[in-house]
């Protein structure tokens, strides 16, 4: 469930006019609800009833400081995979006893600030950085706390660049290979294994095979149990599905069934539980709102060209993603729809957000909504073309505010600089 509905013929999010924030911010921009990403929290939290769990917001899924803060003011925690991220998380008021650190690839001095900052967890995908990091806090007198991903090898049926549970993905230790350096981060000095993590793949639509992993965790942690290894805590990762398709019949688990599997695999296991989702909080919290520049008619093809492009929606293009598209003035009963590829105005084919879309009429300066737009949308934007960062508004009843402001050309042209031997010619 969303809270962008139509009123009176007009798209709204909450109670706040989508055309009224264009005239104000301009177009392209982002719009998010804070309705629906509570709503989306507490729907998650209520269907791991009583386990001891604590939800860490997979910021990479939306990095915006405003949305971190609601979510984290709900008693969220953050799931951090850059020093940028770990800054942002903090930034929000995030408690860094409520930050997990993963990431197949942490810097030196990305681990040093996560040690000296004291946070949960740090999630070691390699022995290579086990080793390092037990290097690391041994210099400083103290224990790293840790989680080792490992990797079930679970195919998760999902698109193959966001499935990361497979052997052949860079993800976590090998599963063969895990027991052995699990038993080698329980034995080193400057390591405290506090935790298994697990993470499949995004935009999962199924439990399958969130059953088949966690089945083969809850094996691997009762045979390190014979070993004298108890664990206080397990991390489950996260990857649940959203609807992309208002139209699809098949519709990812519901919140309370995947926290109904969790309980069941889990809930006699006595560790408490870290899931880390991102596109399940925010997926359908946000939208993108474009205007139409024109609607160009052919023989073989018609396009509807507006102004947001791949730079700032990258989905389409780079995953083949579907979007819904919505008219922002409702289209009147019993217009007649037609199929149109919806473009940009980068200079790509792959600037395409749709093809054969069926749309209804549509005109020089309509609003469009580009739906469920929250996740990997903002995060995943660029200036390619020097089009400038999408700005971001957050809705809460009938306020909104700017969370992320469009830049202009001169602050987008001062991060760089002419050398004086170029100037001189």
């Amino acid at each position: 469930m969303n809270h962008f509905e139509y009123r009176d013929g007009e798209l709204f999010v909450e109670d706040v006019p989508i055309a009224r924030i264009a005239e104000q911010v301009g177009t392209p921009f982002y719009c998010y609800s804070t309705a629906t990403l509570a709503r989306h929290y507490r729907v998650l939290r209520e269907g791991l009833g009583d386990l001891d769990a604590l939800i860490c917001f997979a910021v990479k899924a939306n990095s915006n400081i405003a949305l971190i803060r609601t979510l984290g003011l709900m008693g969220a925690g953050a799931d951090v995979v850059s020093e940028g991220e770990m800054r942002r998380a903090l930034a929000a008021g995030i408690p860094p006893e409520r930050i997990v650190f993963s990431g197949v690839g942490k810097t030196r001095a990305e681990l040093a600030m996560a040690l000296d900052t004291g946070i949960l967890q740090i999630n070691v995908e390699s022995e290579p950085e086990l080793r390092l990091l037990n290097e690391m806090a041994l210099e400083r007198g103290k224990k790293a706390v840790i989680g080792l991903r490992v990797n079930p090898d679970v195919d998760a049926h999902t698109h193959a660049k966001i499935t990361t549970g497979r052997k052949e993905n860079k993800f976590g230790i090998e599963w063969t290979k895990a027991p052995d350096i699990l038993r080698l981060a329980h034995g080193l000095p400057g390591i405290q294994l506090a935790s298994i993590a697990i993470h499949i793949g995004s935009q999962l639509t199924e439990l399958a095979p969130f059953r088949a992993a966690f089945l083969k965790l809850r094996e691997l942690v009762e045979s390190l149990k014979k070993d004298g290894i108890v664990l206080p805590r397990l991390d489950l990762g996260g990857g649940l599905g959203v609807p992309y398709e208002a139209t699809r019949n098949e519709m990812p688990p519901l919140p309370a069934e995947y926290g109904a599997l969790v309980k069941e695999v889990f809930g006699d296991s006595g560790h408490s539980l870290l899931l880390e989702p991102g596109r399940l909080l925010v997926g359908n919290a946000g939208t993108l709102i474009s205007q139409v520049l024109f609607v160009k008619k052919g023989e073989s093809r018609n396009f509807v060209i507006c102004d947001a492009a791949m730079n700032d929606l990258v989905r389409p293009a780079m995953y083949d993603a579907h979007h819904d598209i919505r008219a922002v003035t409702e289209p009147a009963a019993g217009s007649d729809y037609a199929p149109f590829d919806v473009v940009g105005p980068v200079c790509e084919t792959g600037d395409t957000f749709a093809r054969q879309r069926p749309l209804p009429p549509l005109a020089e300066g309509d609003l469009i909504a580009f739906a469920t737009a929250g996740a990997y949308g903002a995060t995943m934007s660029s200036t390619y073309n020097s089009r400038p960062l999408v700005p971001a508004v957050l809705v809460k009843g009938d306020q909104f505010a700017v969370v992320r402001a469009r830049p202009t050309y001169e602050q987008m042209f001062s991060l760089e600089s002419v050398p004086e031997w170029v100037e001189q010619g």
